[in-house]
């Protein structure tokens, strides 16, 4: 294993990308409303469509949220097939003030690669640092574009983390 690099498959890096049924999933309310309990409501979804914004406030993929402001305490559900530019917009948002909290929903078996070792790994869980990491348990359920409900084996093959930037002290 000397001099491995891990890569995203081809089918999420390529011109075409993801599948938009795949990468168009929208989170779980099970999954969802826990998590706005739980951090206080969420002010903005940063990378929703319309059949799967979880906040009033939303960015959708014609919006881009990548090149939007990111305000208040905001929720992101990313597309899986360019994750690097999401965590690098989530830390620009935090850092410079403007998100007072960002949560994002990731795929968690994909710590190998550069945009985790990079942009996450230093910084995770260490004293002083706004980022932690949650790895979720089990399997989450996403549901499809046009769809209400999860139909069978519709599970991704993959668990899932959050990473959560918040100032220390806050709730």
């Amino acid at each position: 294993m000397v001099g491995f690099k891990g890569q995203n498959h081809p089918q999420q890096t390529d011109k075409r990308g993801a599948l938009d049924e795949v990468d168009g999933r929208g989170t779980h309310p099970d999954t969802f409303n826990p998590l706005a309990e739980r951090f206080g409501g969420f002010d903005l979804d940063v990378a929703a469509a319309p059949c799967n914004a979880k906040c009033a406030r939303f960015y959708t993929r014609a919006d881009d949220g990548l090149a939007q402001d990111w305000n208040g305490r905001v929720w992101c559900n990313p597309p899986y097939r360019n994750l690097v530019n999401w965590v690098a917009k989530a830390w620009h948002e935090f850092n410079i003030g403007r998100a007072e909290l960002i949560v994002m929903l990731l795929p968690a078996n994909r710590v190998e690669q550069g945009w985790w070792q990079e942009g996450v790994e230093p910084y995770r869980d260490r004293p002083g640092s706004p980022l932690k990491v949650e790895f979720l348990r089990g399997r989450l359920l996403f549901i499809r574009p046009g769809q209400t409900e999860i139909g069978p084996n519709e599970r991704p093959p993959f668990g899932c983390c959050l990473l959560i930037w918040q100032k220390e002290n806050a709730s």
